[in-house]
């Protein structure tokens, strides 16, 4: 059979066209978790079970969702790939970063007692570089911390097992709201850098006895590199993603906490905001238009909605401290 160069070049143009619709198909994101997929199936309320559980679908769902595991795969299309595996790292930023509080906080009751040791471990594996494809690989760590996360559930769902624990008290909730709030302000700064901006040196602001080890310029120009915007776009949906989910579970578990603190608005005004950033995107790419130009700036929309979340934050943490 002879091979012509008319043959070849219809066989790259069809590996590529299934190649390009692969991952339009692997780029579509996730929808929210609902709900009623974070209650008991006794019907019986269980403090800890909505924020576990949020937790668990999360991971499950970035690892089961179309293509899978995105982040680590070092073969054609996945590997040409960048908004998909921005959007999971995203993502699992706020796991990780939940993980860590279920851990430190709501797991233990005061500063001397022990942390839940399945915790303590799926909190270290979840923390494997998401890029990790051989040994071990990080859909196979994330999978076994999915399982150590179903065990402390499972223990904290046990009437008769008194060791586990989820402490739903204000101060705890705190110690993970001051994590969003830092992790929200750098998401807006990052976003907000796609146009441009000299931004002055606040670092000691607020005390005149303050240092730093190395000294930095009293104003610097930030800008976000333009190959660069769309990664930061996808990162920031995919944290607000999993950051709108386990709100809805601290919804339910904390339920006490915020009626006394009078507290449930500022936590709706959260998940409103958070709910506003997963709105469909109508643009085949992801566009940077300056502040006021012509062309929209998808960027500046998303810090938009970034800084009044974050100050919805703010909002229920002053009023969980003081109310």
């Amino acid at each position: 059979m002879q091979i012509t160069w008319k043959k070849v070049t219809g066989v790259a143009a069809a590996i590529l066209l299934i190649g390009y619709f692969v991952s339009i198909w692997w780029s579509i994101e996730p929808d929210v978790i609902q709900p009623q997929q974070l209650s008991v199936d006794t019907g019986k309320q269980v403090v800890g079970y909505a924020t576990t559980t949020s937790l668990i679908l999360t991971m499950e769902t970035l690892l089961s969702k179309n293509g899978g595991w995105l982040s680590n795969d070092v073969t054609p299309p996945s590997v040409f790939m960048d908004n998909m595996p921005a959007f999971e790292f995203g993502a699992l930023e706020q796991a990780r970063d939940l993980a860590l509080i279920m851990r430190k906080e709501f797991s233990r009751s005061q500063s001397q007692s022990t942390a839940d040791k399945d915790l303590l471990a799926a909190h270290s594996k979840l923390n494997i570089e998401h890029t990790s494809w051989l040994v071990p690989s990080a859909e196979g760590e994330y999978k076994d911390a999915i399982k150590l996360l179903k065990l402390y559930r499972a223990k904290i769902a046990d009437t008769n097992n008194q060791e586990a624990q989820f402490y739903a008290r204000a101060d705890n909730l705190n110690e993970w709201l001051k994590e969003i709030q830092k992790r929200l302000g750098s998401m807006s700064q990052r976003l907000s850098a796609s146009v441009g901006q000299e931004r002055l040196n606040t670092d000691l602001a607020g005390d005149s006895e303050a240092s730093q080890s190395t000294p930095k310029q009293a104003s610097q120009q930030i800008k976000t590199s333009w190959w660069k915007i769309d990664d930061v776009f996808y990162e920031t949906r995919g944290a607000t993603w999993a950051l709108l989910n386990f709100m809805k579970a601290i919804e339910v578990d904390f339920a006490d906490v915020l009626r006394k603190k009078n507290a449930e608005v500022s936590l709706q005004q959260i998940i409103r905001e958070l709910e506003e950033t997963q709105q469909p995107i109508w643009s085949p790419i992801i566009l940077n238009g300056s502040g006021f130009g012509v062309v929209a700036n998808h960027s500046l929309v998303m810090a938009n909605y970034i800084s009044r979340a974050n100050a919805a934050v703010i909002d229920l943490t002053n009023l969980l401290t003081k109310g």
